[in-house]
């Protein structure tokens, strides 16, 4: 790290734990969008649909200004700062991240995002996919008269599962899911146009069962004539969010709370997505193989090796001993980079492979 800053000594860790206290946080969206605009430049392709969701980084301190939250891993509320992130469906790489939320507020974090996205290319996202818990019927009224599509559940009640189990036999219809993994591929749906409280005109609901669950799904969204069964097969593609998510959690460590202080948890946050987005590029550069791979996967094979540097007056040279993954870099044509560093006094950077 002392390297890539141009240091020629570590900084103390003292030093390292308080880089938050000295950066404004109205830079923060700024920083975003230089960011995943130099990640477009490098060749990270830019999707239309995003899957949006929050999670909870617990706080176990005391005596700290934070709220509670419901923590989904621990099915229970607990003290923590939510955070809002929004993950792009194509290229699985989170492209927001928001960790200042206060619960008043989080209702609203669709329409920010929105706004975020249209400052940033100059258009609207082309789909947002969310669970009933994100926002509100309101909202999802707002997200309409925008012309943003949407796709999210909507809460059972007890009444809702009645009026369905009186339906007939005739009024449902058995689909078949195409390229999804999973045991229960012939659900049955029953597609409707209703009524919400607070949406103005009609939104289609799509009534699913025979999934593996208990209980029917209900889907709501506003796009009239897609057919059902590719608004299904998306929709379950959204659980991808969940699983990059959880290995966040696991590798970036996004659970371990550097402080009590949103503002703080809010560039460590912005900093895991920057970190996110890079090893997303090297997996679409290594080929199909890495392309969809979890970060802890590419840092085994590529990351975590032994190497030997070289600094010359004109010249960094990093030479890599033997490994089985080699290849893949070689093809990836990663020993003929020659790229002056600017912070490096332009000394180029070149890799040797044993």
């Amino acid at each position: 790290m002392a390297l890539f800053a141009g240091l020629n000594i570590i900084p103390k860790r003292a030093f390292q734990t308080e880089y938050s206290c000295r950066v404004d946080p109205r830079s923060y969206p700024r920083m975003m969008r230089r960011w995943f605009d130099a990640m477009a430049n490098l060749g990270l392709d830019q999707g239309t649909s995003f899957d949006l969701d929050f999670h909870t980084i617990p706080f176990h301190g005391e005596e700290a200004l934070v709220e509670k939250h419901y923590v989904s891993k621990r099915s229970r509320r607990q003290k923590g700062v939510l955070a809002f992130v929004a993950q792009d469906a194509s290229t699985r790489v989170f492209c927001y991240g928001n960790a200042d939320v206060r619960k008043e507020d989080q209702n609203d974090e669709i329409l920010k995002f929105i706004d975020y996205w249209k400052e940033r290319t100059g258009h609207l996202p082309g789909e947002l996919i969310f669970d009933s818990k994100l926002t509100t019927y309101a909202n999802l009224n707002k997200l309409n008269q925008l012309g943003a599509q949407f796709m999210t559940l909507r809460r059972r009640s007890r009444k809702m599962l009645q009026q369905v189990r009186s339906e007939p036999v005739s009024s449902w219809r058995r689909i078949e899911l195409e390229s999804v993994s999973r045991i229960y591929k012939t659900p049955r749906i029953l597609d409707s146009t209703i009524d919400l409280k607070d949406y103005d005109g009609p939104i289609r609901q799509i009534v699913i069962t025979d999934l593996g669950h208990e209980d029917p799904t209900f889907l709501l969204t506003n796009q009239m004539t897609r057919s059902a069964r590719k608004l299904i097969q998306r929709y379950a593609e959204r659980m991808i969010i969940e699983n990059n998510i959880a290995d966040g959690i696991d590798f970036f460590h996004m659970d371990a709370l550097s402080s009590a202080v949103a503002m703080k948890v809010n560039l460590d946050l912005q900093l895991t997505l920057m970190a996110s987005s890079l090893y997303r590029l090297l997996g679409s550069k290594l080929g199909s193989r890495y392309q969809k791979a979890k970060s802890r996967h590419i840092f085994r094979d590529f990351i975590d090796a032994t190497a030997t540097v070289i600094i010359t007056k004109k010249e960094i040279i990093v030479k890599f001993q033997k490994r089985a993954c080699n290849p893949f870099l070689i093809a990836a044509d990663y020993e003929n980079i020659d790229v002056p560093i600017p912070w490096l006094g332009r000394k180029k950077l070149q890799f040797v492979f044993g």
